[in-house]
This record gives structure tokens, C-alpha cells and sequence, in this order.
């Protein structure tokens, strides 16, 4: 059976003689069954494998959980840790996955020598070992939402990928990973990626970017992002295997939990539980109707109504649709479409949790607001899944032929827009990925 011969190729170090990528979607989907039996790791149930995983910028963790589920599918990636600047965050990380807890900004490793060193022992990394390094710098800088700020001085937070590029020179991954909102291809952001790609390029990888909506590979929400990936060999990007007719639900996702008041948690679960909003804001949203429905106008603050571009607020979800991007906002009905569709109230965390695809056994610190926000700034572990096999496809493989290259998502080449947010509503009005 061919998951046999993936095993044996990890075990064995014999890449690069089989073509494995005829099961690639397979592999992608028992990756992803295995995230729902998800609980926090003991590092004895992976310091042994083969391909060491460093991640940057890690939030708490949802890239990383898309190659810890493969590896309860077959043992391949050795958790090394995951680096956050926020400390909370990085102590969720840590607690999921049984690394040291690193609380570390990326610009003083990236420049300073002797930081870097340190910080490579303090994790086990072995230089003799393969490794594949994550790099998913904090979005915000290169968001749509920023559009008015576009001519100001360039937000601070983009040059962090100039710091992971520079990390990634001195290191000399076996892999690059890079996940962000679709904006960082636009003609606004071009120059980080372009700068970081030549960086990359002179390092001997080949550097390739596309923009997925994950809803495409199982996730129960409309969520474009640019996925970028540096190998020193020819491969073949993710794809998404979902048409915009079987995606995943909200009623697929959440319709399971028990009915909750707004403020009051579950009894069985401490994360379902909402905002405890105002009864005004409780007042508004009894007027939403039920399943998608939108705020009627002349209800709520005046000024939504003089205004375009507020269609979305007090919004409900859809049950038989994704839900849209779910961001650190979620927990706030006056903030886009986050209303339950029946129930009056926003979103509880469990619920924001499930739309990313977080499995129930993952666990979040801190307090409410910063689950909402580790929640809303994470990759979906069920798109981190897909991406996580196909790189282990991609690393034990042949080079890709031809057929299979042409076959695979096309590489963005040139900015994509001005603004992306655009195109996606372009996307979704046609009905069709941007695959």
C-alpha cells in the first residue's frame, strides 16, 4: 500500500524515487480525519522522527497542528517549537505541543548571530537533520482593512519578513512556509515578497506563491490567503480538492453545540460561551432574521444607515454556507456577519474555534479576549493539514513531471490587484475558486 512505502521513504531517508503524488489528496484527507482526535502531545510521541519543525511567528499553534495530525497519520516531523513575540500565545503553543515556551522577538534573532545560535540549541535543532521552517509574519500591516493607511510609512510589522528571510539565509531550511492574507501579492506589498523571494532565490530555493480559498480544502469558511513555499527542488504547490457546492457548513460545523444565552457558558464546555452584549445590542439582533438575514434598516445606530459598506454588521451567518473570515472580531456582532444564524447572540469561542477547523482537544490560555484573537489570527489547521502532506509528498517524491506540473496550481507571478478584496468578491460572485 502506498501510505507503507510513504512510511518506509521517511524511515529509510529514500526520497526522491517514488512518485507518491497520485495519492496526495488521499493522504490530505487522513491527515485532516486525524485532526478531530487531537489532544496536547508528549514530545516522546515525536523527538524521534526524522524532519525537524521550527515555526515562527506560531500564534498558538495552527500551522504546527496540521503536522502534528500527520504525524498520527505516519511519524515524520519532530516539533522543535514554535517562537512568539506575544506571550500568551506562545504558552499555548508550548502547552499543545510539549516544546519549550518561546517568548522571542524575530528581528533580534534575525540580526544578531549569536541570538540565533542560542536560540537553535535552546530548541535540540540539529544541523545534520532535514527541517522545514515556518515563517507566517503577523497579517495585519498587509490587510485590505488598511487601505486608507496605504500612503503612510510602512507598517512595522512587514518587515518581519525580511527578518524570517534572513533567518532562512543563515539556516538554510529544507523548506520554506509562508502563509498570509492575499494582499501581501498585491501591488502594494509586492516589494516584501519580491525581496524576500530573491533572498530565498540566491539561496539555491525555488520559490513559488499562489492564493487559496481554504474553504477549497475543507474548512467551514470563505478564507483566502496567499500560501507561499521554497524548496530546493521542483514541485508542486497544494490544491485545493472542494468545489464551491461541497464546502463545509456552518450547520456542519457548529449546528452540534447546545443552545447558550449570550454570556453564559455551556456546562460542559467553557468555551462555548458569547460576549455578555448590551441589551441594546441584544435588541438589534432580535430584529436580524433567522439563517443569513441582514440588519433592517433604520435598526441600530443611526449611522450604519448613512454609510455603505456596513451590510455585513449584526449580520447572521448562514447555516448551508461557510462562514466569512473569521478574524480576532469574531466575538462582536458589530463587527461583520457574526451572529449566530438562530440563536441571539455572536459568536461563542467554541464556534469561532470550529470555523477554523480547531479541534476540541486543542487548548487555549488566557483569558476571553485572547482566545478570540488566537483563534482569529490562526492558519485553519485543516488547511495547515493539506499543506503539511503536501510538503512530505513533495519531499520524498520525484521531480514532478511535466503533466504534473501543468496539472497543479498555477505560481503568482506578477501582483495580483491593488486590493485583493476585490477579486475575492469577484471570485465569489462567479461562483469558482481561485484555483
Amino acid at each position: 500500500m502506498w501510505i507503507d512505502d510513504l512510511c518506509k521513504a521517511i524511515k529509510c531517508g529514500n526520497e526522491n524515487s517514488q512518485d507518491f503524488r497520485p495519492y496526495k489528496e488521499d493522504f490530505i484527507k487522513s491527515v485532516q480525519n486525524s485532526l478531530e482526535d487531537f489532544v496536547p502531545l508528549n514530545n516522546s510521541s515525536y523527538r524521534d522522527n526524522p524532519i525537524q519543525l521550527v515555526d515562527f511567528f506560531s500564534g498558538a499553534g495552527g500551522t504546527a497542528l496540521g503536522f502534528a495530525a500527520l504525524n498520527s497519520v505516519l511519524p515524520a516531523f519532530k516539533m522543535l517549537g514554535g517562537c512568539d513575540i506575544n506571550e500568551i500565545s506562545a504558552t499555548t503553543y508550548s502547552r499543545n505541543f510539549d516544546t519549550p515556551m518561546l517568548q522571542k522577538d524575530i528581528t533580534h534573532l534575525a540580526f544578531d548571530d549569536g541570538a540565533l545560535d542560542e536560540f537553535l540549541c535552546e530548541i535540540g535543532y540539529d544541523k545534520t537533520k532535514p527541517v522545514v521552517m515556518i515563517g507566517c509574519a503577523p497579517c495585519q500591516g498587509f490587510s485590505s482593512h488598511r487601505k486608507r493607511h496605504w500612503d503612510e510609512e510602512d507598517d512595522v510589522r512587514n518587515s518581519l519578513v525580511m527578518a524570517f528571510a534572513e533567518i532562512v539565509k543563515r539556516v538554510q531550511p529544507d523548506v520554506i512556509i509562508m502563509e498570509n492574507v492575499p494582499e501581501f501579492l498585491s501591488v502594494r506589498y509586492w516589494k516584501y515578497f519580491s525581496s524576500a523571494k530573491k533572498i530565498f532565490e540566491n539561496n539555491g530555493y525555488i520559490v513559488k506563491a499562489t492564493i487559496c480559498n481554504a474553504a477549497s480544502f475543507g474548512v467551514p469558511q470563505e478564507r483566502f490567503r496567499s500560501i507561499v513555499i521554497g524548496m530546493k527542488k521542483e514541485f508542486v504547490l497544494p490544491k485545493g480538492y472542494l468545489l464551491p457546492a461541497n464546502y463545509k457548513t456552518v450547520r456542519e460545523a457548529i449546528s452540534c453545540l447546545p443552545a447558550v444565552p449570550a454570556g453564559v457558558a455551556s456546562p460542559d464546555d467553557p468555551m462555548h460561551k458569547s460576549a455578555a452584549h448590551k441589551k441594546t445590542t441584544i435588541d438589534v439582533i432580535k430584529q436580524v432574521p433567522h439563517d443569513g438575514g441582514n440588519r433592517p434598516v433604520g435598526v441600530g445606530p443611526k449611522c450604519l444607515d448613512k454609510t455603505t459598506g456596513f451590510s455585513d454588521v449584526y449580520g447572521r451567518l448562514f447555516w448551508d454556507k461557510p462562514s466569512i473570515t473569521i478574524t480576532h472580531y469574531a466575538r462582536n456582532p458589530a463587527s461583520g456577519r457574526y451572529t449566530h444564524p438562530e440563536q441571539d447572540r455572536g459568536l461563542t469561542a467554541r464556534e469561532a474555534a470550529l470555523l477554523q477547523s480547531f479541534p476540541n482537544g486543542f487548548i487555549f490560555s488566557g483569558k476571553s479576549d485572547d482566545i478570540y484573537r488566537q483563534i482569529g489570527e490562526a492558519v485553519p489547521p485543516m488547511l495547515s493539514s493539506a499543506i503539511a502532506a503536501t510538503v512530505l509528498i513533495e519531499m520524498l517524491s520525484v521531480i514532478p513531471s511535466k503533466e504534473e506540473l501543468e496539472a497543479g496550481p498555477k505560481a503568482v507571478t506578477e501582483p495580483v490587484s491593488s486590493s485583493y478584496s476585490s477579486v475575492i468578491a469577484g471570485i465569489k460572485t462567479k461562483g469558482r475558486t481561485i484555483e
